[in-house]
């Protein structure tokens, strides 16, 4: 089975009510970015309406629309096109960013010995809360539409990079920083968060943390 050419999809398929999307292919700028998710998108439609599939669930990123210049997001709303446009009945599901994500962006930009992270304002979300709401919304009618996910408040990304790696026992110190992170200041301000209407789930930040920050 082969997602960029669609070798064997069809037949893994057969048989699938509904298929939940949440590849999330590596890219180093905007053109190979929308090549990739475009066609991946496009392949696993092409599949699922072949094998009868009745409702394709894509993840997506909340506040997508909101930032510009990153390939990964010009890679996402890409792959939003081809799905509203595609064969299968739809739902696109929006999440805020995950709790382990500063703590993976720190490890992106590691200098003199120190994490790099830029002061991000999130609404992050634990990755089990984010896959509860993807199988509810395969499980239940298609929408035809968006529905927003986030946690259940606000944190400081330098905060929580400092945190993860504490309780993950990792002796790593972290600066804040715009000029050297791995992300530029299109995140900067409040871009990322979600809006007004966004589903709130349950797990917080610090809930994670007791759990161990997996």
């Amino acid at each position: 089975m082969d997602l960029l050419t669609g070798a064997g999809l069809s037949e893994h398929l057969t048989g699938v009510d509904a298929v939940i999307d949440a590849t999330n292919p590596p890219a180093a700028d905007v053109g190979e970015a929308e090549r990739t998710f475009t066609t991946i998108a496009r392949n696993l439609l092409h599949a699922e309406r072949i094998a009868g599939a009745r409702h394709h669930v894509a993840l997506s990123i909340a506040a997508l629309d909101q930032v510009q210049g990153n390939p990964h997001y010009f890679g996402k709303r890409a792959q939003e096109r081809e799905v509203r446009g595609g064969p299968v009945p739809f739902t696109i599901v929006r999440a805020t960013q995950f709790h382990d994500f500063p703590a993976m962006i720190a490890e992106w930009a590691v200098i003199d010995g120190e994490a790099v992270v830029p002061p991000l304002l999130l609404q992050p979300i634990a990755p089990a809360d984010v896959a509860t709401a993807l199988v509810d919304a395969a499980t239940a009618a298609p929408t035809a539409g968006v529905i927003d996910i986030a946690g259940p408040r606000t944190e400081d990304a330098v905060d929580m990079a400092r945190r993860t790696f504490a309780v993950r026992g990792v002796d790593l110190p972290v600066r804040a920083s715009w000029r050297e992170a791995a992300l530029g200041v299109e995140f900067a301000g409040e871009v990322l968060l979600p809006p007004d209407n966004a589903r709130t789930a349950p797990t917080s930040f610090d809930e994670w943390l007791r759990n161990g920050a997996r």
